[in-house]
C-alpha cells in the first residue's frame, strides 16, 4: 500500500512513538516571530532552560506589528530581538529587513520538500506548498521545539482535493481555495492534512501554490501540501544549486531527491473532493466564517470602507502585479480608503522597479512598509466599528480586522476593483 507525502516525512523525521498513535518528530526548522515567541523565551527563562536547540534552524522575525505601536509591542520586539542576539540566531530580521514571516522564510529558502516545520502561528501551513509539513503549535510545543528541536504529533489523514480543469481570466488562486473552503467547510479536514492535486495545481507557480496551502487551515486542516515537482525546484534552485548551498548539481537531481517526499499513486486518503475549476468565477467571503462564500457578482453594490492588498495570503508580486493592472491609470473611489502592504522588501523592491508603487500611489493608495499588522487588527489599517473591507488577507471572523468590523475576503483583481467603484464590483 502507497503512502502519502506526510506518511512518508513522518516515517524519515521520527524520533519516538510514546503511546499509540503519537509521534516525536525531529524537526528541520521552527519559525518565530515577536507575537507568539517572546511568551515562551520569557517561561524558557523562567524554568532556568534559556537554550535553543540549534540556532541554525530558528529562523525569526518581527513581522506582526512593525515598527513597534506602543510600548507594549515594542517589549515584544526587544524579548525577540535580545534573545536572538543572546542565542546567536543568524536568521533573525529586524525592522528595516523584515517581512510577513510566511512570505519572507520562503523566499530565502528556509522551506524545502520534506521538512517537518513548526511554529506558533496558524498560517504556518503555508509552507506545506514546498512539499513539507508545516503545523502552526501552541506554546508548550514552541518551547519544546525550541529547546529540544523536536515535537509531538498524532499522525495526520490526509484529505485529497484535486483541481481539475483550467481557470478562466480572472479568477485566482485566492478564488480556488475559497471554493475548496465552501465545500470543505470550516471543520471539514480537521486533524488532517490538506494535499492539492491536478493540473491547476500543476500550473501554478509557487506563490499561487503557498495561497492554497496558507489557508487549508481555514477547513481545519493542520497542513497544507503540494506535491514538489520542477516548479519547486525553480524556485528554490538559489539556495540548493552550485550557487547556493551545492546540495545538488543539477536540477533533475534535486527533483528526484524532492520527489521521494511526493505521495504514491495508491496512497490512501481519508476522504477525496474534486472540483472542476474551469467553471470557477471570482468569489469572495460573506459573514464571519470563510466557508461562507458567493460569487463577486452577487455582492455587487456592496458599499466598502476600506480596501486592502498585502498579508500572507496575497502580499507577493505576482498578487501586486494583478491589482496593479486593475488600478493602472485609474483612481480609488473618493468614499474608500485603500492600503498596500507587500509581504517583503524584496517584493517592495521589485514593485518599485516595475512601476508598481507608483501605479498604486496615482490611483490613491497608502502604500506601507511589510507587516501583518491590518490582517489581525493590531495595526496598519484597523477597522472602526461597522466599516466594510475588501481584503486579500485569510481570515473574515467578527472583529478580526477591528471590533464591529465586516471583512470580505477576495483576490487581489477583485480588492482592486472594490477600491476603484467603492464597492464590491462583480
Amino acid at each position: 500500500m502507497g503512502k502519502t507525502l506526510a506518511e512518508k516525512i513522518f516515517e524519515t523525521h521520527v524520533v519516538d512513538r510514546p503511546a499509540e498513535g503519537t509521534w516525536v518528530l525531529r524537526l528541520d526548522a521552527v519559525f518565530c516571530h515577536e507575537i507568539t515567541t517572546p511568551i515562551a523565551i520569557t517561561d524558557l527563562v523562567e524554568r532556568g532552560m534559556d537554550r535553543v536547540f540549534d540556532p541554525a534552524r530558528i529562523k525569526a522575525v518581527i513581522d506582526h506589528v512593525t515598527p513597534a505601536k506602543d510600548s507594549k509591542t515594542a517589549e515584544q520586539g526587544k524579548i525577540l530581538r535580545d534573545w536572538a542576539r543572546r542565542h546567536g540566531i543568524r536568521d533573525f530580521f529586524d525592522i528595516g529587513r523584515n517581512g510577513v514571516c510566511h512570505a519572507i522564510f520562503p523566499e530565502k529558502g528556509f522551506a524545502r520538500p520534506g521538512y517537518t516545520i513548526i511554529m506558533g502561528d496558524s498560517h504556518t501551513c503555508t509552507h506545506g506548498a514546498f512539499g513539507a509539513f508545516a503545523a502552526g503549535v501552541g506554546t508548550t510545543d514552541l518551547e519544546v521545539g525550541i529547546l529540544k528541536g523536536v515535537c509531538a504529533f498524532k499522525q495526520p489523514e490526509s484529505v485529497k482535493i484535486v483541481l481539475s480543469g483550467a481557470l478562466s481570466s480572472g479568477v485566482y488562486p485566492k478564488d480556488v481555495i475559497l471554493a475548496v473552503i465552501a465545500k470543505l467547510g470550516v471543520a471539514g479536514a480537521t486533524d488532517m492534512v490538506a494535499e492539492f492535486h491536478g493540473p491547476v495545481v500543476d500550473r501554478m507557480s509557487m506563490e499561487g501554490r503557498m495561497t492554497l496551502c496558507n489557508m487549508a487551515v481555514e477547513a481545519g486542516a493542520t497542513s497544507g501540501v503540494c506535491q514538489p515537482d520542477m516548479t519547486t525546484v525553480d524556485y528554490l534552485w538559489p539556495f540548493v544549486g552550485p550557487d547556493g548551498d551545492g546540495s545538488y548539481p543539477a536540477k533533475e537531481a534535486a527533483l528526484a531527491a524532492y520527489r521521494m517526499f511526493a505521495s504514491d499513486p495508491d496512497a490512501v486518503y481519508a476522504k477525496t473532493i474534486e472540483i472542476d475549476c474551469s467553471t470557477l468565477e471570482p468569489l469572495a467571503t460573506v459573514g464571519y466564517k470563510p466557508d461562507e462564500v458567493k460569487p463577486v457578482r452577487e455582492l455587487s453594490g456592496t458599499k466598502v470602507d476600506q480596501v486592502y492588498i498585502g498579508s500572507c495570503t496575497n502580499g507577493r508580486i505576482e498578487d501586486i502585479r494583478a491589482a496593479a493592472a486593475v488600478l493602472k491609470g485609474k483612481k480609488i473611489a473618493g468614499t474608500v480608503r485603500a492600503i498596500l502592504s507587500p509581504a517583503t522588501p524584496a517584493v517592495y523592491a521589485q514593485a518599485l522597479r516595475e512601476g508598481l508603487v507608483e501605479t498604486f500611489t496615482n490611483a490613491g493608495f497608502c502604500v506601507t512598509n511589510p507587516t501583518c499588522g491590518a490582517c489581525l487588527g493590531m495595526s496598519s489599517g484597523v477597522l472602526a466599528e461597522g466599516e466594510v473591507c475588501a481584503s486579500t488577507t485569510n481570515r473574515n471572523f467578527y472583529g478580526r480586522m477591528g471590533r464591529g468590523g465586516m471583512v470580505h475576503l477576495m483576490s487581489p483583481e477583485s480588492a482592486a476593483k472594490a477600491a476603484i467603484a467603492g464597492a464590491i464590483a462583480g
